[in-house]
């Protein structure tokens, strides 16, 4: 990923719904049964349409279980890139990484909704661009659901740890993925077959040379990563964490650079650095006896330096001379998303140039050795080794165009039209009552109150459903809510990454919207923001 960061490329406001030329969303209708009192049948979860899944209960209310807390999607992470650098708002890193992929889940249009009313109705109109789901406890058969039910949960992040932990420069975790062991061992085995060749007195010993190599060009490449993390620190970029992994490193830094200035500043930075270390490898080499150990050390590590730093300036995403090339784009044109997709292309043109041109290389001898000498051993190595580098490259030119477009469309995920209308309701309120104020009012949440109108629990939208229709008028509203914490009130202001990143600081199934003078603007689900999110990494730029 790159040194992401707040959207660059997104666009201004929610897209009012089809159909509504004033942009005000259609009035969302409340809860519903059948004619013969049961329940009506609902999507199944996970159901891609317009419809969100109907909930079932994990548990009936009345001494059981409440529903575990949803997580919000999380937002991608930026970094500096991979020595195959990311895409922006993905990671940085030597040698190669692969920016991560796009979070998934179920494609349903968000709800919508214009402004607050007021009364004892309640405090937030319902807006939603599509049909709601049809909910089994609705005293009115003919109107669509005013909650659904048990959906399935947003995507949890993937864990944060990558390996294992190796200390914290400047205050950012450093860890060695599993598959550095392989490379380490295979580069230990490939040396260690060269310094036979060169220092043929060493014997088994060479294994033991070659394993120092390897630990002394990831260590270079780790000084690769740290110029991109003090870089994205010096601009106030925070940087999640440095990975040494398969072919390179990863630094993840969380938010996008605000200029192309200063996102050619970052991407630059490390194969600078990776050119002034093969520099002071030359110099080493110098002052010590060429057929020696350390002669030979010094001369690995000046060259695999500078074949890194030249690799990473190839002009294409996910490499940080494709990140230099959006920056220049970007500078150009203006357009963030114009340079991301100018350097991806270029990115997919460098992998299948990569694939044939290695192999077609080494058999013409163009790389410094004699075509007649490469066995058919040697041609599948190298075969292997131009389809691996050219997956990395064309799965993270791909996964760059897809953040972009994330963070182009990011800004349209705003809390005030995404809020559910919300009722008011005492502790003691029994659930059949609560739900007739709410069908009333066309409101699709309920908020408890205490005497002096204060907010003090939200009633979880899947307890209800789990409440039997002849038990409501009995069952307090008190018993199926969630008391409010602190992270769980979010701003109606809140939009973007913003909004993500204070739902993923508290993570819950129901968020309590407030305006800026405290008073209730009505009740963000988790799971509408969950179907925004996919609804707007799925439409085309």
């Amino acid at each position: 990923m790159d040194e992401s960061g707040q959207p660059q490329s997104g666009t201004g406001g929610a897209t009012p719904p089809a159909g509504d030329p004033g942009g005000r969303p259609a009035q969302a209708r409340p809860l519903a049964v059948n004619d013969n009192g049961q329940p009506r049948s609902a999507p199944p979860a996970g159901d891609t349409g317009e419809h969100p899944a109907q909930a079932r209960p994990d548990s009936t209310p009345g001494g059981t279980d409440a529903a575990p807390p949803q997580e919000p999607p999380k937002t991608p992470g930026t970094s500096q890139g991979p020595s195959a650098g990311q895409e922006p708002g993905s990671d940085h890193g030597s040698g190669i990484s692969q920016a991560p992929s796009s979070a998934g889940g179920p494609a349903t249009g968000a709800p919508t909704g214009d402004g607050p009313t007021t009364g004892a109705s309640g405090s937030r109109p319902t807006g939603a661009d599509e049909t709601p789901a049809q909910h089994p406890y609705d005293t009115h058969p003919d109107r669509a659901a005013a909650t659904s039910g048990k959906r399935k949960g947003p995507t949890k992040p993937p864990n944060p740890r990558g390996g294992i932990l190796m200390g914290r420069p400047f205050g950012v975790p450093v860890y060695v993925a599993p598959s550095w062991f392989l490379v380490a061992a295979l580069i230990t085995w490939v040396f260690g077959g060269q310094l036979d060749r060169v220092l043929p007195e060493l014997g088994a010993a060479r294994y033991l040379v070659s394993l120092f190599f390897a630990v002394a060009f990831y260590a270079s490449v780790l000084v690769h990563e740290l110029a991109h993390t003090v870089a994205a620190l010096r601009f106030k970029l925070p940087v999640r964490r440095i990975q040494l992994q398969f072919f390179g490193g990863v630094s993840e830094i969380e938010k996008e650079s605000e200029t192309p200035g200063r996102e050619f500043i970052l991407a630059f930075v490390g194969p600078l650095l990776s050119l002034v270390l093969s520099g002071v490898f030359y110099l080493g080499m110098m002052a010590v006896e060429p057929a020696t150990v350390p002669g030979v050390l010094l001369a690995g590590l000046m060259v695999s330096n500078l074949i890194v730093a030249a690799f990473n300036l190839l002009p294409g995403l996910p490499l940080d001379g494709g990140r230099m090339l959006r920056a220049v784009v970007w500078k150009i044109t203006g357009k963030p998303m114009s340079g991301t997709i100018a350097a991806a292309w270029v990115g997919r043109a460098l992998a299948v140039t990569v694939l044939i041109g290695l192999p077609l290389l080494t058999q013409t001898g163009a790389l410094g050795g004699n075509a007649e000498d490469v066995s058919g051993m040697d041609t599948v190595t190298d075969a292997l080794l131009a389809a691996i580098l050219a997956a990395i490259i064309w799965t993270g030119a791909g996964n760059s165009l897809r953040m972009a477009r994330l963070r182009e469309h990011l800004p349209e995920l705003r809390a005030r039209t995404l809020t559910r209308r919300a009722v008011p309701v005492e502790a003691a309120t029994p659930l059949s009552e609560a739900l007739r104020r709410a069908n009333e009012s066309g409101a699709r949440a309920l908020v408890v109150v205490d005497v002096d109108g204060e907010p003090r629990s939200l009633v979880r939208e899947a307890a209800i459903v789990g409440v039997p229709e002849h038990r409501r008028p009995w069952v307090a509203v008190s018993g199926l809510a969630q008391d409010l914490t602190d992270g769980m009130r979010v701003s109606a202001e809140l939009a973007g990454e913003d909004l993500l990143d204070t739902l993923r600081a508290t993570p819950a199934t129901e968020y309590l919207v407030v305006e800026n003078n405290g008073a209730i603007y009505g009740v963000l689900s988790a799971a509408d923001v969950e179907r925004a999110f996919v609804k707007a990494m799925a439409r085309p730029s």
